[in-house]
């Protein structure tokens, strides 16, 4: 992997061209920037980790960082290569609505069933709150985690299964601005 991860071949920027909304110079940029980052050619779940630390210090943001790592680390290697990073880094600062909401989607649902579960979504809004610690007020209506997915699962759930599908996901997105507000946060920084 070493000397690999020191330059991207020419058929890697190609696809890398292709697959993201990225051009040639800002790919490069990019993994400059990462090897800087992680010299070793990837980042590890533990360095992921730390990162998020340093964003969020008044929080806790383990859990949180560990969830958002195994979306990342799509071959479950327990590495993030270059390549799922800035897949990643494509989607969510410059994807269309409909992929940003199948990545945040795919991050809710943990087990990849194609559904979240009332528990999946309590996972991920817990260990969101802790992550925020006291840096947010927030609404009285969802002050705990569990108020917080039981409005999200009255808006979203509308067949009252216990499931959340992609299609009710999406649609009740576009319902609750605070989910699309939410996933939006990279739009413009890259």
């Amino acid at each position: 992997m070493g000397a690999k991860a020191s330059k991207l071949s020419k058929d890697d920027l190609t696809s890398l061209k292709q697959s993201t909304y990225f051009d040639r110079r800002e790919i490069q940029q990019w993994h400059k920037g990462f090897l800087r980052d992680c010299p070793n050619g990837y980042l590890t779940r533990d360095d992921f980790v730390k990162i998020y630390k340093q964003f969020f210090p008044f929080g806790q943001p383990e859990e949180f960082a560990n969830h958002l790592f195994s979306v990342f680390d799509k071959d479950n290697n327990g590495f993030i290569e270059f390549k799922e990073f800035i897949a990643v880094l494509s989607t969510t600062s410059r994807g269309t609505l409909e992929e940003k909401l199948v990545w945040a989607f795919q991050l809710y649902d943990l087990n990849h069933d194609g559904y979240i579960t009332y528990d999946e979504m309590l996972t991920i809004v817990s260990s969101v709150y802790k992550m925020m610690g006291s840096m947010v007020q927030l609404d009285k209506e969802e002050t705990t985690p569990e108020l917080r997915v039981k409005n999200i699962f009255k808006l979203m759930d509308k067949d009252e299964d216990g499931y959340i599908t992609l299609a009710e996901f999406r649609e009740g997105s576009k319902v609750d601005p605070s989910i699309i507000s939410a996933i939006s946060l990279y739009d413009g920084l890259v």
